[in-house]
C-alpha cells in the first residue's frame, strides 16, 4: 500500500459540526452584541483555534472588543457544544461504516478542537474503538497551521507513510508543513466515496474488510 495510516481532521472532515460551532457561537455572541453571519464564519473562522477566532471578532467592532473579556465565555460555548453534538453525533452514518472498512490502515483524528469537544462525540457515534490515537489542541504547543499534530500523530502511531484528511487551508497547510500528502474535502458527506477513490487510486484497490 501507498499509505500506511490515514489521519483524519475532525471538524468538517468526521463531522458536520461546523453548523454545530457556528449555532452555539452565535447564542454566545449575539446578547453581546456582536453578530455572526454564516458567511463570514465559513470565511473567517474554520481551520483556526477559538481564541484566533474571537480576535477577529474582537477587531470587527469600533471600538474594537477586549478579547478577554469574550473568552470568558469560552466555557459557556464548549459546553454548549458538548451537548449538543453528544445528543445528536453530527457524524454521517456513511463516515461511521467507512471507518469500520478501514481495518488495513492506522487511523488517527487530528483537531484543533480540545479533547472534550472531540472524544465523547467519537464514543457516542461509535467510532472511537476505530482510532488508535487522538491528537487535539490540548496535546500540542503549536496548533495548525504547524506541522506539530500531524508529526505527533504519525510519531504516536509509528508511521512514516500516513494521508492527511483535510477540509481547510490551515488543516492541509499543517500536513503539507509535516511532510505527508493531503486530500482535501468541501463537505464531510464526500469522506466515503472521495476517500476510497484516493485509496483505490494508490492500490490498484480498496482495502476494505465488508
Amino acid at each position: 500500500m501507498q499509505f500506511d495510516s490515514i489521519l483524519f481532521d475532525f471538524d468538517g472532515v468526521l463531522a458536520d459540526s461546523e453548523g454545530v460551532h457556528f449555532d452555539c457561537w452565535t447564542a454566545i455572541l449575539t446578547p453581546l452584541g456582536i453578530s455572526l453571519t454564516w458567511e463570514a464564519y465559513c470565511a473567517n473562522c474554520i481551520g483556526i483555534t477559538d481564541r484566533a477566532m474571537l480576535e477577529v471578532l474582537a477587531r470587527q467592532k469600533d471600538p474594537p472588543h477586549d478579547v478577554e473579556d469574550l473568552w470568558q465565555y469560552y466555557p459557556e460555548k464548549k459546553a454548549l457544544f458538548r451537548e449538543k453534538a453528544y445528543n445528536n453525533p453530527p457524524i454521517p452514518e456513511a463516515t461511521r461504516t467507512l471507518l469500520r472498512e478501514l481495518s488495513a490502515y492506522q487511523l488517527a483524528v487530528v483537531s484543533s478542537s480540545g479533547r472534550a469537544e472531540v472524544e465523547p462525540v467519537l464514543e457516542r457515534a461509535g467510532v472511537r474503538d476505530c482510532f488508535a490515537t487522538i491528537v487535539t489542541g490540548d496535546d500540542v504547543k503549536n496548533r495548525k497551521p504547524h506541522p506539530e499534530p500531524y508529526l505527533l500523530a504519525a510519531e504516536r502511531l509509528g508511521v512514516s507513510r500516513p494521508l492527511v484528511v483535510e477540509d481547510s487551508e490551515p488543516g492541509a497547510a499543517s500536513g503539507i508543513a509535516a511532510g505527508f500528502p493531503v486530500l482535501r474535502l468541501e463537505s464531510p458527506y464526500e469522506l466515503p466515496a472521495v476517500l476510497l477513490r484516493r485509496l483505490t487510486a494508490s492500490t490498484g484497490k480498496a482495502d476494505r474488510v465488508d
